[in-house]
């Protein structure tokens, strides 16, 4: 049986995590960090806290954010 994760996990917990970042992210660590989990999901973190909780999302909640972003659905949000 699969291990459960939740939401809130210590990040440092997901051993093996392969984490990584945008291209984009400012020198001033002011990003977020993410990791595909053996099961199929994505964990993410706030790259300043490293050691921090991460959030864990489905492979089809991670699809319907990106696709939004790509369209410019969350672009309020910064302007």
């Amino acid at each position: 049986m699969a291990e459960q994760i939740h939401n809130g996990i210590s990040a440092e917990s997901l051993s093996g995590a392969a984490w990584r970042k945008s291209k984009y992210s400012g020198s001033m660590g002011n990003c977020v960090e993410v990791a595909p989990l053996g099961d199929g999901q994505v964990a993410v973190r706030n790259s300043r806290d490293p050691r921090g909780p991460a959030l864990i999302y489905t492979r089809a909640e991670i699809e319907a954010f990106l696709a939004g972003a790509k369209d410019g659905e969350f672009d309020d949000v910064v302007a």
